[in-house]
C-alpha cells in the first residue's frame, strides 16, 4: 500500500539533509520532486500542483528550532497537509432511529456485495447492530447468492425477492421486513454500473428517493486511481452521497483516489477495505494514513487491533504464568492464534515505525506460522507444558509428525527458550520498577 509513493517522497526529502536552513532554492527542488510522486501516484496535476504551493508557503520564512532540522520540519508540513488532503478528521456513519438504511452505490466490480457484507459484520460485532443485508443487485448473475453465502458466514440474514426485477419494490419490501423483525440498520447493495449509464443511474436514484437512507456510501476500487475520482464525481453530481469507501486497498494501489477524491467531491472518505476476511474492513483516519505514506508506522491502529483480540483476564493469567516461569507451547500456540486474528501479518509489521521499508520486499504472507504450528501440533500434552523433557529422540518423532526437519524444530524450541527468557526478564523489570514508584510516592507523601 502506497510504497512507490513512500519511496519517493523520502528521497525527496534527502534533498534537504545537510541544509542547515529552508531557502526558496531548496524547497523548491524537493517539492518538484514531491509533486512528480504525487503524479505518479495518480493524483491529478491540478491537485498535486495546489498541495505543493500549499506545502511551500507553509515552509517559507518558518524558523527551524534548533532540535528540528528542515528535512523534519518538511516531513511533518508534509504530513499534515496530506492528512488534510485525505479529509483532515476521521468521519464517522451517522445512524440514528429505530431502522437506519445504508445505500451502497458504485461501479460493477469495485467490491460493493462483499463491502456490503463486511459493514453489516462490522455493524454488529462493533457496534451491536441487528442489520439486515438486502439483494437489490437483480442484474448481475449469482448477485443474491454471493450476498446469501456471506450473510451466512457472519450470520446476517439477508432479505430478497425470487422473480423480482425491481429493485425500488424489494428495498421497500426490506425495510417493512426490519421493523417487523427488530434489525436496526438495513445495508442496502445495489447493482453495479458499468459506466455512467443513465438508466442505472435513474433506478438508484429512484431507490434513494424510496427509502430515504441516512447514509448513502460510494465504493470505488482504489487500483482504478484517477478513473475512480472521475467517477465519484459523477456519481456524486447525480446521487449526493455521503461518503467513500475505498476498497482493495491492500492491493497494487499508487495511492491516487485516496489522495485526491476527497478534494474532488468534498465527501470523506469513511471506510478502506484492506482484504477479502469479512473482518477486513477499517474505518479510515486521514492522520494515520499520512502517518504510514511517510514511513511512520501507525502503531495506534496496531493497539487498537491488539486491544481487540487479547482479553485483559487472560493477559494477567499469562503475565502470572510469565513471572512464575511457567509460560508453555499451549501458551506461545495461543498468542499465534491472537497475532493471526489481528490480520495480514505483513500489515500489521508495517504498522511498527521504521519496519515498513526494512520488509518491502519481503515475502510474508498468513502461511508464515503453518510450520510452527504443525510443530507445537505434533507434541504431547506433556511436552507442551514442560518443554525440559524434550530430548533428542522425542524431537525427532516431533519433525516427523509435523513434516519438518529436527533443525526447524531445535531452532523453534530455541526461539521459544529465548522468549521465555525475555518476557520473565521483561515482567520482572516491570515488577522492580513498579515497586521503585510506589516507594517514592510514599516518600513524597
Amino acid at each position: 500500500m502506497f510504497e512507490g509513493l513512500s519511496d519517493k517522497l523520502d528521497r525527496a526529502f534527502k534533498v534537504l539533509k545537510g541544509h542547515g536552513h529552508i531557502t526558496e532554492i531548496n524547497v523548491a527542488e524537493t517539492l518538484k520532486d514531491v509533486r512528480k510522486a504525487l503524479l505518479d501516484a495518480d493524483v491529478s496535476f491540478k491537485i498535486a500542483k495546489l498541495f505543493t504551493d500549499q506545502v511551500k508557503e507553509k515552509a517559507l520564512g518558518q524558523n527551524v528550532l534548533t532540535a528540528v532540522s528542515p528535512g523534519q520540519l518538511m516531513v511533518k508540513i508534509v504530513h499534515d497537509e496530506l492528512a488534510e488532503l485525505m479529509g483532515g478528521q476521521k468521519s464517522d456513519l451517522v445512524l440514528k432511529g429505530d431502522a437506519a438504511v445504508i445505500l451502497i452505490a458504485g461501479l460493477q466490480g469495485s467490491g460493493k456485495t462483499t463491502f456490503s457484507a463486511k459493514l453489516a459484520h462490522y455493524l454488529k460485532t462493533k457496534k451491536g447492530k441487528r442489520p439486515l443485508l438486502v439483494a437489490c443487485d437483480v442484474y448481475r448473475p449469482a448477485a443474491i447468492e454471493q450476498l446469501k453465502v456471506l450473510g451466512a458466514q457472519i450470520g446476517v440474514e439477508v432479505f430478497f425477492e425470487d422473480g423480482s426485477a425491481e429493485p425500488v419494490k424489494i428495498a421497500r419490501h426490506a425495510i417493512s421486513h426490519a421493523r417487523d423483525n427488530g434489525c436496526n440498520v438495513i445495508v442496502i447493495d445495489t447493482a453495479g454500473r458499468l459506466a455512467i449509464d443513465e438508466e442505472m443511474m435513474d433506478e438508484i436514484a429512484n431507490i434513494k428517493m424510496t427509502v430515504n437512507p441516512q447514509e448513502t456510501l460510494f465504493v470505488v476500487d482504489s487500483m482504478t486511481g484517477q478513473d475512480a475520482v472521475n467517477t465519484a464525481k459523477a456519481f456524486n453530481d447525480r446521487l449526493d452521497f455521503d461518503g467513500v469507501v475505498l476498497t482493495k486497498l491492500d492491493g497494487d494501489t499508487r495511492g491516487g483516489a485516496a489522495l485526491s477524491i476527497k478534494s474532488v467531491v468534498n465527501k470523506p472518505i469513511k471506510f478502506v477495505g484492506l482484504g477479502e476476511k469479512m473482518d477486513a474492513i477499517d474505518l479510515f483516519y486521514p492522520e494515520r494514513m499520512a502517518d504510514r505514506i511517510l514511513g511512520m508506522g501507525d502503531i495506534v491502529s496496531l493497539v487498537e487491533k491488539a486491544q481487540e483480540q487479547f482479553n485483559e483476564e487472560e493477559a494477567q493469567k499469562l503475565q502470572k504464568k510469565i513471572a512464575r516461569n511457567q509460560f508453555d507451547f499451549n501458551d506461545f500456540l495461543s498468542q499465534i492464534k491472537q497475532i493471526k486474528k489481528m490480520g495480514n501479518v505483513k500489515d500489521l509489521l508495517g504498522m511498527i515505525p521504521g519496519m515498513g521499508k526494512a520488509i518491502r520486499n519481503l515475502e510474508i504472507d498468513d502461511n508464515s506460522f503453518k510450520g510452527i504450528e504443525a510443530i507445537i501440533h505434533s507434541m504431547t500434552p506433556e511436552e507442551r507444558v514442560n518443554p525440559a523433557v524434550l530430548n533428542g529422540s522425542r524431537r525427532k518423532r516431533i519433525a516427523q509428525g509435523s513434516g519438518t526437519t529436527i533443525q526447524e524444530v531445535n531452532q523453534l524450541i530455541k526461539q521459544f527458550d529465548d522468549t521465555r527468557k525475555m518476557m520473565k526478564m521483561v515482567t520482572a523489570n516491570k515488577g522492580k520498577n513498579m515497586s521503585q514508584m510506589m516507594r517514592n510516592m510514599k516518600r513524597s507523601n
